[in-house]
C-alpha cells in the first residue's frame, strides 16, 4: 500500500456568459473525496470574475445557477458537497435572462 492519494478526473464544461470567462471545456484532475464545493474554488481561484458570476455571497450559488453531475442537477444530490467521481462530467451554467 503507497502513502499516494487516488487521482480522479473529471471533464468541466461551461454554458453561456460562463464562457466569457473561463475555458468552455477542461478536464481536471483531483484527489479522491473532491466535492463540487472543491472543484468550484479552483475555478474561482483560476478565473477572474467566475465567482461573481456563481455566488452570490460566500459559499452561497446565485438563484437560478445550474450545476449538472452527469446531467443530474445537484440540489437534489448533495448540492456543494456533491462527490466528484472518476469520470465525471460537471455542467455549469449560470442564470439566462430572457424577454
Amino acid at each position: 500500500m503507497t502513502d499516494r492519494q487516488t487521482c480522479i478526473s473529471i471533464t468541466v464544461k461551461s454554458f453561456a456568459t460562463l464562457r466569457e470567462v473561463m475555458d468552455p471545456e477542461l478536464r481536471m484532475e483531483f484527489a479522491e473525496g473532491a466535492t463540487i464545493r472543491s472543484l468550484l474554488a479552483v475555478l474561482t481561484g483560476r478565473y477572474g470574475g467566475l465567482s461573481d458570476l456563481l455566488f452570490s455571497a460566500p459559499d452561497t450559488l446565485r438563484d437560478l445557477v445550474n450545476i449538472l453531475k452527469n446531467g443530474r442537477n445537484i440540489q437534489f444530490l448533495s448540492g456543494l458537497d456533491t462527490p466528484l467521481d472518476d469520470g465525471d462530467t460537471i455542467a455549469l451554467f449560470p442564470p439566462v435572462a430572457g424577454g
